[in-house]
């Protein structure tokens, strides 16, 4: 994209790191008074597009445009001083100070005698915040406001400097519905005010709602750039997915079987009425011994939470869980495992190995009380676990005392499911299993969830790859906006209703929302229903 009356553009903009080409010749641009929504998955490069834009990276090819000349930002205080502001997802304010000191940190006011103007600062705070429509005290201190408060006091220190160009990531991840309306109310000021508007975020209404145009990346590619009017919901999911809707995947692209599991009738899980806001609301589910039970749904659409909320992994605010029929403390991940819960998650690096350690101790970590007796844990009984897990699994290392942070990423995988297994669960959640493994790696990690589930495990299955899930579930739960939208089972679990049901929350040809076993339709998380 460029145009010559473009606030901000990038031309043919590359950006590399080790082994990853996380920006390739990407052209971007944003209008005076435009609101672009910059849209994508995980890794698509929305974040190094953002960063390129305000001066954290160079790009190693292309160019940087501001005002219609070419600039070579240095770090992002200086596209700040230039009239780039960004408003990041976490609130990067101090707490401590009050409202009007964090909306004028370091450009305070000040007197003849070079002290601080306070009654000044706090005068003209509060008559931003006024234009602005957000209801909050210049003199109080920025602790004793609301999170979603603190947010909107974020957003008033970015539009105050005199950015030509605000940059939004995920701005309303922490905001109520009505702060979410205030929110916008700033955004049509500012396109009143011919601000060019960045906009990042998951959530399909808003970016409907508010959003003029839209830019679409996949895989560190533009796939997309124009009129957001010119696109159906079903469209954009399609283009975020890599998903052609006429070319929707068949059966045969994973290495799960296209034989249905054999399930028990009463289900080993049963969570009810999950509500962790702003993340969450009123998610219920539930699943059976030897079942597959897939989590689709966009970046942001609540399934990670929904697997750390049935784990106990962070307070909630309401909500159940049961495992065979008895109740298991929330907020509590040592509960869970007792109850029999394993939780594989996402992030195995930073939450998943230890990799200063062995395989072995990787693997016994979890097990170390039951291979204890009086308070010696048995090396005998530690080579025999870790013994029959290596062969089992098919983990490929030198031996049982390499350092896990030596294996790759698939047999680093392997080693995390070993060490939930030993401890005989009867439910497992994997959260992203296969991303960033190598292609045989991601078939065997599919063939041995298949496997596990055939030997009556219950599996909780999350991944961002539509096909994995219809592929592998026997039935699929779909999230939008920490909600669930609908329950597809056998047949119906395709990546058309899928996708339809993650577009507009219902799916398209007839499967809106079907649920089984007569519960009822559009699963009614509201209510605490269950798919």
């Amino acid at each position: 994209m460029e145009n010559a009356n473009s606030v901000l553009e990038v031309r043919r903009g590359t950006k590399r790191f080790p082994g990853v080409l996380a920006l390739d010749d990407v052209s971007f641009g944003l209008m005076p008074g435009e609101v672009r929504a910059l849209v994508g998955e995980n890794g698509a490069g929305k974040s190094t597009l953002i960063k390129v834009l305000t001066g954290v990276y160079q790009p190693d090819e292309g160019e940087v445009l501001f005002a219609g000349e070419e600039v070579s930002f240095s770090s992002p205080g200086e596209s700040q001083a230039a009239g780039i502001s960004t408003i990041y997802q976490e609130v990067n304010l101090i707490p401590l100070l009050s409202v009007a000191q964090n909306i004028f940190l370091g450009r305070e006011p000040r007197t003849s005698l070079g002290l601080i103007d306070l009654p000044r600062m706090n005068r003209e705070a509060g008559e931003v915040l006024e234009r602005y429509g957000i209801e909050a005290d210049p003199k109080a201190p920025l602790t004793s406001l609301a999170l979603g408060l603190q947010q909107m006091v974020a957003i008033t220190r970015a539009v105050s400097i005199d950015a030509r160009v605000v940059i939004m990531d995920e701005p309303t991840s922490s905001l109520e519905a009505k702060e979410v309306q205030t929110l916008f109310g700033v955004i049509r000021q500012l396109r009143a005010d011919d601000i060019g508007v960045i906009y990042v975020s998951h959530r399909m209404d808003e970016l409907y709602e508010i959003c003029d145009s839209v830019t679409v990346l996949r895989d560190g590619k533009l796939v997309h750039s124009g009129p957001l009017s010119n696109l159906t919901k079903l469209e954009l999911v399609s283009m975020m997915l890599g998903r052609e809707l006429d070319e929707v995947q068949e059966k045969g692209a994973t290495s799960f079987s296209e034989e249905d599991h054999t399930t028990a009738d009463e289900p080993v899980l049963e969570a009810r009425n999950l509500t962790q806001i702003p993340m969450l609301h009123g998610v219920s589910l539930d699943l059976r011994p030897g079942e597959i039970l897939g989590l689709a749904g966009l970046l942001g659409a609540g399934r990670t939470e929904t697997a750390k909320a049935i784990f106990g992994a962070g307070e909630l605010d309401a909500g159940s869980v049961k495992v065979d029929g008895k109740e298991v403390k929330t907020g509590s991940p040592a509960a869970a495992i007792r109850a029999g819960i394993a939780f594989l998650p996402e992030d195995r690096k930073s939450e998943g190995i230890i990799p200063d350690l062995s395989v072995r101790e990787n693997i016994v970590a979890a097990a170390l009380p039951r291979l204890s007796r009086a308070g010696l844990v048995s090396e005998k009984a530690q080579d025999e676990v870790v013994q029959r897990f290596m062969q089992s699994l098919g983990i490929k290392a030198s031996g049982p005392d390499q350092p896990v942070r030596e294996l790759s990423g698939g047999n680093q995988q392997k080693v995390m499911l070993a060490r939930w297994l030993c401890l005989d669960p009867k439910i497992l959640i994997l959260d992203e299993p296969t991303r960033g493994i190598d292609v045989g790696a991601k078939a065997e990690i599919q063939k041995l969830v298949d496997d596990l589930a055939r030997d009556g495990l219950g599996v909780v299955f999350i991944s961002s790859e539509l096909e994995e899930v219809v592929e592998g579930s026997d039935r699929a739960v779909a999230l939008r906006e920490g909600a669930v939208v609908g329950v597809l089972s056998g047949d119906e679990v395709s990546e058309r209703n899928l996708m339809g049901m993650l577009a507009e929350g219902g799916a398209e040809g007839g499967a809106e929302g079907a649920a089984t076993d007569g519960k009822p339709e559009n699963g009614e998380p509201e209510d605490g229903g269950t798919p």
